[in-house]
This record gives C-alpha cells, sequence and structure tokens, in this order.
C-alpha cells in the first residue's frame, strides 16, 4: 500500500486532461510562457532586450527544472522568486530580464486565468457530449407513454422522451452560462504591486501609452482580447467566485438527473449501465445499484458546497490584496474543476448506456391509467344519455373501492370491471378499455421533444461540431 495520501480525483475520478491543466507542469510553463510574452511586449516598445535573451527563453519554455526549484523554494520560500531563479539557471543570458518589472501575480493569476478557461473549454466539451447523447434518448423515446409524478405521487402521464427535455433543459442553461463564463474571461494583466503600473510607467519612462500597449500586447500573445479594466495587486476574487458558481449550476443539473434516475432505477423503469462482471454489492449479489448515479450525486454535493469557498474568499479580501485566499484558492478552484470533471465523465456514461423497460413502464402506466381515465369515461357515459353528476359520483365510489383494494389488500386494480358491471354507464368492457390507451394521455410530450431538438438544442450546439472527440473515460 502507498503510504502517501492521494487525492480521489487524481487516482479514481478525473480525467488526464483536466489533472493536466491544474498539473504543475502546466502551471509552471504558462508562467514561462507569460515571462517571454512580457520580454516580447517589453522589447517592441522599445526596452533593451535581445532576440538571443528571448529565443534563449523560448528554448527553455517546456524543460522545467523542477529539482533547482524545489530546492530554491525550500530556502526562499517563495515560489515566484525560485523558478526565476531556476529559469535564470538555464537561461543565463536572458536572466537580467526574466519577470522585468512584475510582481508575482502577473505570473499567479495570469497563469489562474489561463488555467480555468482551459478547464471551462474542456467541461464545454463534455457537456455538450451529454447533452447531444440525451437528445438521441429524448427523440428515441418520445411517445413512450410513461408515469408522471408529482411529489413523487402517481400524476398525468407523459413520456420517458418529454422527461428527457427537462434534464436536457437545465443543462442548456448551464452551457449558455458556460459560454458567457468562457468568453468574458479576461486576463489580470501587467498591473504591478498595488494595481497602479508604477513599475512599468517607470521602465517606460512615464509614457502612458507604452505601458498601455504593454497589457494588449502580452494578451495577444497569451491568447486573451483583454485585459480586466483595474486592479489591486490580483484581479477580483469575484470572477473565482462566478467561476465557481457556474461549475455549481453544472453540479446542480447533473445530481437532479442522477435523482431522477435513481428513483428510475428503484422503480426498475430505466437503469444506468451495468456491466457483464460488475458487483452491485458485496453480500446481495443479485442487486444492481445505481452506483454511478450515486456518484454523481456525491460529487455534485461536493461541487455545490465548494462553490462557497471563493464567494467567502472574495467578500473577506482587504484593499488591495491579501494573502489568505491563496492557500484556499490552491485547493477549492482546481478540485472544484476536476469534480465537474469526474461528473462530466460519468454523466457522459450513464447517458449513452440508458437501458429502458417498456414493459415495467407500461405496467405501471396501466395500474394507474383507470383513475386517469375515469373523465374520458364519464364523457362517454354521458353522451349514452347519462347524468353527468351521478356519474361523477358513482366513479367516486368505484374510485375509493379500487383504490381500497389495492393499497390495504395488495390486489390489482380492478375499477375497469367495476364500471363495467355498473349498468348506470352502460358501457361494455371493450368500450371502456378504448379509453385506456396511454397514447391519449400524453398529450403534447411527442411534438414538444421535436420542437425543443429543433428549436433549442441544434441552435445551441451547431457551433461545436468537434465535441464528439472528446474522452469520457470512467476508471472506477
Amino acid at each position: 500500500m502507498d503510504s502517501m495520501y492521494e487525492s480521489p480525483f487524481g487516482g479514481r475520478y478525473a480525467s488526464e486532461e483536466m489533472l493536466y491543466i491544474f498539473s504543475p507542469a502546466m502551471k509552471f510553463r504558462t508562467w514561462r510562457r507569460l515571462w517571454i510574452a512580457l520580454a516580447k511586449a517589453e522589447q517592441k516598445l522599445g526596452l533593451n532586450i535581445s532576440d538571443e535573451q528571448i529565443a534563449e527563453l523560448t528554448a527553455f519554455k517546456d524543460d522545467i527544472n523542477f529539482d533547482v526549484a524545489n530546492q530554491r523554494e525550500r530556502e526562499v520560500r517563495h515560489d515566484v522568486m525560485a523558478h526565476i531563479y531556476a529559469y535564470g539557471k538555464q537561461c543565463p543570458k536572458a536572466e537580467a530580464i526574466i519577470h522585468l518589472g512584475a510582481t508575482s501575480a502577473y505570473v499567479g493569476d495570469n497563469t489562474d486565468i489561463i488555467q480555468m478557461k482551459e478547464g471551462l473549454l474542456l467541461i464545454r466539451k463534455k457537456l455538450v457530449k451529454v447533452i447531444r447523447s440525451l437528445s438521441d434518448f429524448a427523440e428515441k423515446y418520445k411517445d413512450l407513454p410513461t408515469l408522471g409524478f408529482t411529489h413523487f405521487q402517481p400524476a398525468q402521464l407523459t413520456s420517458v422522451g418529454k422527461r428527457a427535455t427537462l434534464w436536457i433543459n437545465e443543462l442548456l442553461m448551464d452551457l449558455n452560462e458556460l459560454n458567457y463564463r468562457i468568453s468574458s474571461l479576461e486576463l489580470l494583466g501587467s498591473k504591478g504591486t498595488t494595481g497602479t503600473q508604477a513599475s512599468f510607467l517607470e521602465l517606460f519612462d512615464g509614457d502612458h501609452k507604452k505601458v498601455k500597449e504593454l497589457e494588449k500586447l502580452i494578451a495577444s500573445e497569451i491568447g486573451f482580447s483583454d485585459s480586466v479594466p483595474v486592479s489591486g495587486q490580483t484581479y477580483s476574487r469575484k470572477i473565482d467566485a462566478f467561476v465557481l458558481a457556474t461549475l455549481s449550476g453544472i453540479a446542480q443539473s447533473a445530481s437532479k438527473f442522477a435523482t431522477d434516475l435513481r428513483l428510475l432505477q428503484h422503480l426498475k423503469e430505466i437503469e444506468e449501465p451495468f456491466e457483464k462482471s460488475q458487483i452491485g454489492s458485496s453480500a446481495m449479489p443479485y442487486k444492481r445499484n445505481p452506483m454511478r448515479s450515486e456518484r454523481i450525486c456525491a460529487l455534485s454535493r461536493y461541487v455545490i458546497a465548494d462553490s462557497l469557498n471563493p464567494a467567502l474568499t472574495a467578500s473577506t479580501q482587504w484593499f488591495e490584496r491579501t494573502l489568505d485566499d491563496s492557500a484556499n484558492k490552491r485547493i477549492s478552484i482546481p478540485e472544484g474543476f476536476l469534480a465537474i470533471d469526474s461528473i462530466l465523465n460519468i454523466y457522459c456514461n450513464v447517458s449513452e448506456g440508458l437501458v429502458v423497460y417498456p414493459k415495467v413502464i407500461r405496467s405501471r402506466v396501466m395500474e394507474e391509467l383507470p383513475f386517469m381515465a375515469t373523465e374520458n369515461i364519464m364523457m362517454r357515459a354521458v353522451k349514452r344519455g347519462g347524468n353527468r353528476q351521478t356519474l361523477h359520483e358513482r366513479i367516486r365510489e368505484h374510485s375509493m373501492e379500487a383504490g381500497k383494494r389495492v393499497k390495504e389488500m395488495g390486489l390489482s386494480n380492478d375499477l375497469v370491471d367495476r364500471i363495467a358491471n355498473d349498468p348506470l354507464f352502460g358501457l361494455s368492457k371493450s368500450e371502456i378499455e378504448e379509453a385506456l390507451d396511454p397514447a391519449l394521455y400524453i398529450g403534447r410530450s411527442p411534438e414538444q421533444v421535436e420542437e425543443f431538438i429543433e428549436e433549442y438544442v441544434k441552435p445551441s450546439l451547431e457551433t461545436l461540431s468537434d465535441n464528439d472527440e472528446i474522452k469520457t473515460d470512467i476508471r472506477i
């Protein structure tokens, strides 16, 4: 057994792609990209930085000498200074101009934004994959009648596909929020120690235009359109709160779906995938527990709670900056992303392999349908000359007796036989059964599915056609 704790996100749940985004390799390679972008921009704006120095920095941009950096950090207790030192050891000609005019937040905060954007882009691909799978499912079962539930009590019929559109609709809301969050992310830029850009103004001899241009050049080099307009030493921690709120929204939708599926699996109507050699219970070999849906709910709960971390951090920052955000941020942001990544990996797997049992669904529908069909049956009897008020009271009486038979005696629903044998109605059993076609009671469910997918889902996904390539394997 390993003697060191390992986060379950690394060993069990999250994908290699998301783990890399928040890895030390990604982080420190991004720091070097930012130092190169800073040097290029400063050179372009007239500072004495040579092509040779930039070439040297570029040659070692991905070759992180972690041993040197780690040893230096133990000595100086400062990660940024340790990595400047390590980079300088590899690039002696450029050592003097690394991090010129910048503060630690230049690499730290800009990297955080870059990592979050990359994480959101990966999440969007997986979210879209789930929406596509559920849309296929909804179309396939758009006209399969199923018992609706309010308060988890039998209600009017809907269709299996129509119910799936409720899950999809929430995911579309999340996708819209995700798109906005991705498009609105901006770098911190090059703001200096308290956000005044004083160090850069000094470097450029008081030339305000060059200081402003510096930020634009850096953002362009890194692939962003702009930087935040004003800041203290750091970007506003509300940005982290916004991002985690977006992840929390996805977790809420995923948990709703997984909870519904857990209930449906209990009813034996729809199940999550179950592999041939999968074990449901160590004590009860016959069980097929909804363990993937349960894991979605468990991890979703974590993300929803985690979203409070950056919100509390944002609300307690002092003036231009404090450092009480740092330790919390190192944990809450990456793990929020790793958890959502894990959730969507499972959600993709489950949504692609849902198992539907139409006969069980129909059986449950037919147990309840006689009660729901009483209005139609009554109208048929009225057309034969019956009195609506008298028939209503008689149906009420028959329904109560049939309900007692089901609940108290555990017997089948005999409401149809009771009405057929009551001469007051003047209807044969076959005539009554004509009113018991479930398709008559699902309203516009099939049409709603078709319209929703055509008018809302497809337009939302039409610019994201490359997302089927994404891997969403689950390891455990």
